[in-house]
Protein backbone atom coordinates (compact mmCIF):
# COMPACT_ATOMS: atom_id res chain seq x y z
CA UNK A 1 0.00 0.00 0.00
CA UNK A 2 1.25 3.51 -0.66
CA UNK A 3 0.88 6.41 1.78
CA UNK A 4 0.22 9.73 0.08
CA UNK A 5 1.03 12.93 1.90
CA UNK A 6 0.61 16.54 0.36
CA UNK A 7 1.16 19.69 2.75
CA UNK A 8 -0.60 22.78 2.12
CA UNK A 9 -0.28 26.06 4.04
CA UNK A 10 -3.04 25.71 5.96
CA UNK A 11 -4.00 21.63 5.48
CA UNK A 12 -2.44 17.86 5.74
CA UNK A 13 -4.33 15.86 3.43
CA UNK A 14 -2.98 12.37 3.47
CA UNK A 15 -4.64 9.01 1.70
CA UNK A 16 -3.57 5.70 1.11
CA UNK A 17 -3.91 3.53 -1.99
CA UNK A 18 -3.92 0.19 -2.62
CA UNK A 19 -3.15 0.28 -6.64
CA UNK A 20 -5.20 2.79 -7.80
CA UNK A 21 -8.50 2.46 -5.47
CA UNK A 22 -7.99 5.30 -2.95
CA UNK A 23 -9.04 2.95 0.52
CA UNK A 24 -8.85 6.01 3.34
CA UNK A 25 -7.89 9.68 3.05
CA UNK A 26 -7.70 12.49 5.94
CA UNK A 27 -7.01 16.35 6.52
CA UNK A 28 -5.07 17.87 9.19
CA UNK A 29 -4.24 21.11 10.23
CA UNK A 30 -0.05 21.92 9.37
CA UNK A 31 1.19 22.91 12.21
CA UNK A 32 4.73 24.20 11.93
CA UNK A 33 5.31 23.67 15.55
CA UNK A 34 4.49 19.47 15.44
CA UNK A 35 7.55 17.05 15.90
CA UNK A 36 8.43 14.15 13.93
CA UNK A 37 6.75 11.79 16.88
CA UNK A 38 3.55 14.05 17.36
CA UNK A 39 2.61 13.47 13.68
CA UNK A 40 3.71 9.60 13.64
CA UNK A 41 1.04 9.94 17.21
CA UNK A 42 -1.51 11.41 15.12
CA UNK A 43 -1.32 9.19 11.85
CA UNK A 44 -1.56 5.91 13.92
CA UNK A 45 -4.63 7.24 15.71
CA UNK A 46 -6.01 7.94 12.40
CA UNK A 47 -5.29 4.33 11.19
CA UNK A 48 -6.46 3.04 14.23
CA UNK A 49 -10.29 4.66 13.52
CA UNK A 50 -10.16 2.86 10.34
CA UNK A 51 -10.12 -1.16 8.41
CA UNK A 52 -6.40 0.18 7.01
CA UNK A 53 -3.31 -1.88 8.85
CA UNK A 54 -0.91 0.72 9.00
CA UNK A 55 2.25 -2.11 8.71
CA UNK A 56 0.80 -2.81 4.99
CA UNK A 57 2.26 0.58 3.91
CA UNK A 58 5.36 -0.03 1.90
CA UNK A 59 5.67 3.01 0.57
CA UNK A 60 5.40 6.77 1.24
CA UNK A 61 5.33 9.79 -1.31
CA UNK A 62 5.45 13.68 -0.19
CA UNK A 63 4.50 16.77 -1.38
CA UNK A 64 5.44 20.41 0.17
CA UNK A 65 4.62 24.48 -0.10
CA UNK A 66 5.70 24.36 3.62
CA UNK A 67 9.99 23.54 3.79
CA UNK A 68 9.78 23.54 7.68
CA UNK A 69 7.51 20.54 7.44
CA UNK A 70 9.36 18.48 5.39
CA UNK A 71 12.62 17.23 7.92
CA UNK A 72 10.21 16.12 10.93
CA UNK A 73 7.59 14.47 8.31
CA UNK A 74 10.50 12.57 6.61
CA UNK A 75 11.79 11.96 10.24
CA UNK A 76 8.11 10.25 11.42
CA UNK A 77 8.26 8.30 7.88
CA UNK A 78 11.20 6.97 8.94
CA UNK A 79 10.51 6.53 12.85
CA UNK A 80 7.30 5.32 12.57
CA UNK A 81 7.00 3.34 8.65
CA UNK A 82 10.89 2.45 8.34
CA UNK A 83 10.46 3.63 5.19
CA UNK A 84 12.79 6.96 3.03
CA UNK A 85 9.41 8.32 1.28
CA UNK A 86 9.69 9.97 -2.26
CA UNK A 87 9.56 13.60 -2.19
CA UNK A 88 8.38 15.83 -4.92
CA UNK A 89 10.96 18.07 -6.08
CA UNK A 90 13.89 18.62 -7.87
CA UNK A 91 14.84 15.88 -9.73
CA UNK A 92 11.89 13.98 -9.62
CA UNK A 93 10.17 12.58 -13.30
CA UNK A 94 7.59 14.07 -13.87
CA UNK A 95 6.18 13.62 -17.40
CA UNK A 96 5.66 17.41 -18.13
CA UNK A 97 7.81 20.15 -20.15
CA UNK A 98 8.07 22.56 -17.70
CA UNK A 99 7.32 26.23 -19.87
CA UNK A 100 7.77 28.67 -16.82
CA UNK A 101 10.85 31.22 -16.39
CA UNK A 102 12.15 29.29 -13.31
CA UNK A 103 10.66 25.95 -13.03
CA UNK A 104 12.06 26.06 -9.06
CA UNK A 105 9.35 28.76 -8.37
CA UNK A 106 6.17 26.30 -9.10
CA UNK A 107 4.73 24.76 -6.20
CA UNK A 108 4.63 20.84 -5.88
CA UNK A 109 0.96 21.34 -5.25
CA UNK A 110 0.71 22.94 -8.74
CA UNK A 111 3.20 19.94 -10.50
CA UNK A 112 0.79 17.27 -8.81
CA UNK A 113 -2.13 18.64 -9.61
CA UNK A 114 -1.13 19.23 -13.32
CA UNK A 115 0.45 15.46 -13.49
CA UNK A 116 -2.79 13.89 -12.23
CA UNK A 117 -5.14 16.06 -14.54
CA UNK A 118 -3.05 15.61 -17.65
CA UNK A 119 -3.06 11.70 -16.88
CA UNK A 120 -7.00 11.68 -16.60
CA UNK A 121 -7.79 14.48 -19.40
CA UNK A 122 -4.99 14.88 -21.74
CA UNK A 123 -7.55 13.85 -24.27
CA UNK A 124 -10.02 16.57 -23.67
CA UNK A 125 -7.46 19.12 -25.20
CA UNK A 126 -6.03 22.06 -23.43
CA UNK A 127 -6.87 21.87 -19.52
CA UNK A 128 -6.98 24.22 -16.99
CA UNK A 129 -6.42 23.36 -13.26
CA UNK A 130 -8.55 25.55 -10.43
CA UNK A 131 -7.21 24.62 -6.96
CA UNK A 132 -9.02 26.14 -3.76
CA UNK A 133 -6.60 26.30 -1.07
CA UNK A 134 -5.37 28.54 1.04
CA UNK A 135 -4.29 30.56 -1.93
CA UNK A 136 -6.07 29.76 -5.32
CA UNK A 137 -4.23 28.41 -8.39
CA UNK A 138 -4.94 29.02 -11.56
CA UNK A 139 -2.90 26.27 -14.33
CA UNK A 140 -2.84 25.87 -17.78
CA UNK A 141 -1.68 22.43 -19.66
CA UNK A 142 -1.22 21.70 -23.55
CA UNK A 143 -2.06 18.04 -24.48
CA UNK A 144 1.54 16.89 -24.99
CA UNK A 145 2.04 17.63 -21.44
CA UNK A 146 3.24 21.26 -21.12
CA UNK A 147 3.12 23.22 -18.32
CA UNK A 148 2.32 26.98 -19.43
CA UNK A 149 1.96 28.63 -15.97
CA UNK A 150 -1.21 30.14 -14.50
CA UNK A 151 -2.39 32.63 -12.20
CA UNK A 152 -2.41 32.88 -8.23
CA UNK A 153 -5.17 35.14 -6.21
CA UNK A 154 -5.82 35.20 -2.63
CA UNK A 155 -7.37 32.31 -1.16
CA UNK A 156 -11.24 32.51 -0.13
CA UNK A 157 -10.75 31.50 3.51
CA UNK A 158 -7.30 33.46 4.00
CA UNK A 159 -9.77 36.65 2.57
CA UNK A 160 -12.87 36.04 4.73
CA UNK A 161 -10.54 35.99 7.89
CA UNK A 162 -8.73 39.24 6.43
CA UNK A 163 -12.36 40.46 6.52
CA UNK A 164 -13.58 39.65 9.53
CA UNK A 165 -9.99 40.77 11.05
CA UNK A 166 -9.94 44.32 9.81
CA UNK A 167 -13.11 45.41 9.44
CA UNK A 168 -14.11 46.14 13.19
CA UNK A 169 -18.13 45.78 13.00
CA UNK A 170 -18.18 42.35 10.39
CA UNK A 171 -18.55 39.21 11.90
CA UNK A 172 -16.99 35.92 11.36
CA UNK A 173 -19.26 33.93 9.07
CA UNK A 174 -20.02 30.37 7.32
CA UNK A 175 -19.33 30.21 3.68
CA UNK A 176 -22.52 29.21 1.74
CA UNK A 177 -24.00 30.64 -1.07
CA UNK A 178 -26.90 32.89 0.07
CA UNK A 179 -30.09 32.20 -2.55
CA UNK A 180 -29.51 35.93 -3.79
CA UNK A 181 -27.12 38.19 -3.94
CA UNK A 182 -28.68 41.68 -2.98
CA UNK A 183 -28.88 40.57 0.80
CA UNK A 184 -30.74 42.03 3.75
CA UNK A 185 -28.49 41.60 6.87
CA UNK A 186 -25.15 41.62 7.59
CA UNK A 187 -24.07 38.05 7.53
CA UNK A 188 -25.82 37.25 4.32
CA UNK A 189 -24.36 40.14 2.07
CA UNK A 190 -20.97 39.05 3.51
CA UNK A 191 -21.65 35.42 1.81
CA UNK A 192 -23.13 36.74 -0.76
CA UNK A 193 -19.83 39.19 -1.64
CA UNK A 194 -16.87 36.26 -0.61
CA UNK A 195 -19.32 33.61 -3.02
CA UNK A 196 -20.20 35.66 -5.69
CA UNK A 197 -17.26 37.72 -5.78
CA UNK A 198 -14.93 34.94 -5.99
CA UNK A 199 -17.18 32.76 -8.56
CA UNK A 200 -16.79 36.22 -10.43
CA UNK A 201 -13.11 35.99 -10.09
CA UNK A 202 -13.32 32.70 -11.44
CA UNK A 203 -15.33 32.67 -14.33
CA UNK A 204 -13.31 35.86 -15.62
CA UNK A 205 -9.85 34.55 -15.27
CA UNK A 206 -11.19 31.24 -17.06
CA UNK A 207 -12.38 33.01 -19.76
CA UNK A 208 -9.37 35.05 -20.27
CA UNK A 209 -6.91 31.68 -19.73
CA UNK A 210 -9.12 30.49 -22.53
CA UNK A 211 -8.72 33.01 -24.76
CA UNK A 212 -5.00 32.90 -24.48
CA UNK A 213 -5.71 29.42 -25.52
CA UNK A 214 -7.10 29.67 -28.13
CA UNK A 215 -10.34 29.76 -26.84
CA UNK A 216 -11.25 26.14 -25.87
CA UNK A 217 -10.27 24.24 -22.68
CA UNK A 218 -11.37 21.66 -19.90
CA UNK A 219 -11.44 23.02 -16.74
CA UNK A 220 -10.79 20.70 -13.72
CA UNK A 221 -11.50 22.44 -10.21
CA UNK A 222 -10.21 20.85 -6.56
CA UNK A 223 -9.84 22.18 -3.18
CA UNK A 224 -11.96 22.62 -0.11
CA UNK A 225 -14.38 24.90 -2.17
CA UNK A 226 -14.20 23.13 -5.36
CA UNK A 227 -17.94 21.63 -5.17
CA UNK A 228 -19.33 25.47 -4.19
CA UNK A 229 -17.68 26.93 -6.50
CA UNK A 230 -17.96 25.20 -9.47
CA UNK A 231 -22.01 25.14 -8.56
CA UNK A 232 -21.90 28.75 -9.71
CA UNK A 233 -19.70 28.90 -12.31
CA UNK A 234 -19.84 28.79 -16.64
CA UNK A 235 -16.70 27.15 -16.93
CA UNK A 236 -15.95 24.20 -14.63
CA UNK A 237 -16.08 20.78 -16.26
CA UNK A 238 -15.60 18.93 -13.58
CA UNK A 239 -14.45 18.98 -9.89
CA UNK A 240 -11.79 16.53 -8.90
CA UNK A 241 -11.64 16.03 -4.95
CA UNK A 242 -8.62 13.78 -4.56
CA UNK A 243 -6.81 15.61 -7.95
CA UNK A 244 -3.92 16.24 -5.89
CA UNK A 245 -3.64 12.49 -4.01
CA UNK A 246 -4.42 11.24 -7.31
CA UNK A 247 -1.37 13.04 -8.82
CA UNK A 248 1.20 11.83 -5.77
CA UNK A 249 -0.26 8.59 -6.31
CA UNK A 250 1.03 8.63 -10.22
CA UNK A 251 4.24 10.46 -9.68
CA UNK A 252 4.99 7.41 -7.33
CA UNK A 253 4.36 4.66 -9.98
CA UNK A 254 6.59 7.11 -12.59
CA UNK A 255 9.82 7.21 -10.29
CA UNK A 256 9.20 4.17 -7.93
CA UNK A 257 12.09 2.15 -9.57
Amino acid sequence: MLLVIDVGNTNVVAGVYEGEELLVHWRFSSDRSKTADEYGILLSSMFAYTHVDMTKVSAIIISTVVPPLLVPLCNMCKRYFDINPVVVGVGIKTGLVLRYDNPREIGADRIVNAVAAHTKYKDKGNLIIIDFGTATTFCALLPDGEYLGGAIAPGIGISTEALFQKAAKLPRIELKKPNKVICRNTVKAMQSGVIFGFVGQMDGIVARMKEELGGQAFVIATGGFANTMAAESEHVDVVESFLTLDGLRILYEHNKK
